[in-house]
């Protein structure tokens, strides 16, 4: 038969046509076969996972019984010590003897004891302290309540440091004296005198005064720029004035720098 595709309705479609098989591939062998075949073989362990082929059947006789598994017990012997020396022990003394046990000694001990408990001293009490509601108690020594600073060498003396100090002190207004005196003497400040720094403290305090009324008389409401500017400008002053009169108060000498 060719291969020619005739459309639907021809005649040649009415011919039978021959059934072709379709070929299959040859089937496919591994060359390791003969190697699994050997190792499986060689690797084989009979009885391995079912058990032997044939196992012993029981005897007839040997059947369980009763209270056969329960562990047995020793035979039970008449009780006796290991080291039966009772017998060879002395007797008890009786009431009329009086054995000799180690030193003998002709000592008082009742009296002997009675002297020593009266010249004794009391047992001194270890003073402590409770640090919590349930009465815990801890020694005293280590608390830092006992003055132990005052058995001091140097106690109740100036630190060193401090009389150092002192010296520096001192010397910085000395210095400070000697300037001012050089200033004054070469003319270029003065003193102001008791009347004078008198008068400039009244004359602060007045000009507080009248700042104080002005800023008092200022509106409550602050809705244009110049009240606000204004309420500021006041405020500034009365500190400024202020921040004057604490230093003139503070200082009792005043110099003045002559220009």
């Amino acid at each position: 038969m060719s291969n020619i595709i005739y459309p639907p309705e021809s005649i040649y479609n009415l011919i039978p046509k021959e059934e072709e098989k379709a070929m299959k591939a040859p089937r496919y062998m591994s060359k390791f076969r003969e190697q699994v075949k050997l190792e499986k073989v060689v690797n084989k362990s009979p009885n391995k996972t079912m058990g032997p082929a044939k196992v012993d059947v029981p005897l007839a006789t040997n059947y369980l019984q009763k209270h056969s598994k329960e562990p047995k017990l020793p035979e039970k012997k008449p009780f006796k010590y290991e080291d039966d020396e009772l017998h060879g022990k002395p007797p008890v003394p009786a009431r009329t003897e009086k054995p000799l046990m180690g030193l003998y000694s002709n000592k008082n001990f009742i009296k002997t004891n009675a002297v020593e408990n009266i010249m004794a001293l009391p047992k001194k009490v270890q003073p402590v302290y409770a640090d919590t509601k349930k009465g815990d108690k801890q020694p005293l020594e280590n608390s830092g309540l006992i003055p132990k600073f005052i058995k001091k060498k140097d106690y109740g003396q100036t630190p060193e440091y401090l009389l150092q100090r002192r010296q520096e002190v001192r010397k910085a207004q000395e210095e400070y004296d000697n300037y001012v005196k050089e200033r004054m003497r070469e003319g270029a400040m003065k003193q102001l005198s008791g009347e004078e720094r008198h008068h400039i403290l009244q004359a602060l305090k007045k000009n507080w005064d009248d700042v104080h009324h002005q800023y008092q008389g200022l509106s409550v409401v602050t809705d244009t720029a110049p009240k606000k500017y204004r309420k500021e400008r006041l405020e500034q002053e009365m500190k400024q004035l202020e921040r004057d009169i604490d230093l003139v108060e503070q200082h009792k000498t005043i110099y003045i720098a002559n220009n």
